[in-house]
């Protein structure tokens, strides 16, 4: 909060989603930090778009680089735009991946494009669709990864929540695809459980990578949902894992099935918009 109390250069407009704000980097010059109504919801280093700040940003991050060998291309598909700060990722450590991003919100998109140009030779195609809305529009087995960052006033909507989602995600999920959900909870924890109860009833393999204190419901944070038809690429990503600054665990197997402490499949009929954040988070 400190940080943001300092001069810092700023440029706004109203969006869909409310107010969009765009803070300089004060130690970075050509990076900036998306806000929407005050909640920090991106951060893109133009000159370094490999530069993930977010905590959740960079574990999504470890996702792409082991969703494929080095540098492959891959057919993306990011439910959820904002500042494109993920799919610019892609676009620089993979070359000549096809992506294409679903963002209800046009006016956002024009804002973010409009002043943070995305990099040269970026094959990123942004659609005004919600996430349901363009899952269905695509093909089946199209995409090699599904990233979902998928928020509304710092909630995710309740349909992006459930069952019938995740089925909307295996019909366009190719075999062997990586699917990758940002989830946030706190206290009992009682919708990202249910959210991992839900992904291990829709796919035969799903792994989540959490911070411990969050895990025990100490404080607010965020889960990251992993989960695909095949194998996870495991023990690459607790490598990666293994160097953050900050210790993550990734539960898996028996120990994952045990965090949902019998949390029952979320479905359309009793899904529910993530719980929104502890007033004080963001000052």
């Amino acid at each position: 909060m400190a940080r943001r109390a300092r001069q810092v250069e700023t440029t706004s407009a109203t969006v869909a989603g409310g107010r969009a704000e765009l803070l300089r980097d004060p130690d970075r010059a050509d990076a900036w930090e998306l806000l929407l109504d005050g909640a920090p919801q991106s951060h893109v280093d133009l000159t370094e778009p490999t530069r993930l700040a977010f905590e959740y940003q960079r574990r999504l991050g470890h996702v792409i680089d082991v969703a494929a060998p080095d540098r492959a291309p891959l057919r993306a598909v990011h439910l959820g735009g904002g500042a494109l700060t993920l799919a610019r990722y892609t676009a620089v450590t993979r070359p000549r991946s096809s992506q294409q991003v679903a963002e209800p919100d046009a006016a956002l998109t024009e804002f973010v494009r409009r002043h943070l140009p995305l990099p040269a030779g970026a094959r990123i195609k942004v659609r005004a669709l919600d996430a349901r809305e363009a899952l269905d529009r695509m093909p089946e087995d199209s995409a090699e990864l599904i990233i979902a960052d998928i928020f509304h006033h710092a909630r995710t909507p309740a349909h992006c929540a459930s069952a019938e989602f995740l089925d909307a995600v295996r019909r366009v999920l190719a075999p062997g695809g990586l699917y990758a959900a940002n989830i946030t909870d706190g206290g009992p924890l009682t919708h990202l459980r249910g959210q991992a109860a839900t992904a291990l009833d829709r796919f035969p393999a799903a792994a989540l990578s959490i911070a411990p204190a969050v895990a025990r419901g100490r404080r607010y944070g965020n889960g990251i949902l992993l989960a695909s038809d095949g194998p996870l690429p495991l023990d690459a990503l607790r490598a990666r894992l293994g160097r953050e600054p900050q210790p993550t665990r990734l539960l898996t197997g028996a120990e994952l099935r045990d965090f949902t402490a019998g949390a029952r499949v979320v479905t359309d009929a009793t899904a529910q918009p993530s719980p929104a954040p502890p007033a004080e988070l963001f000052g």
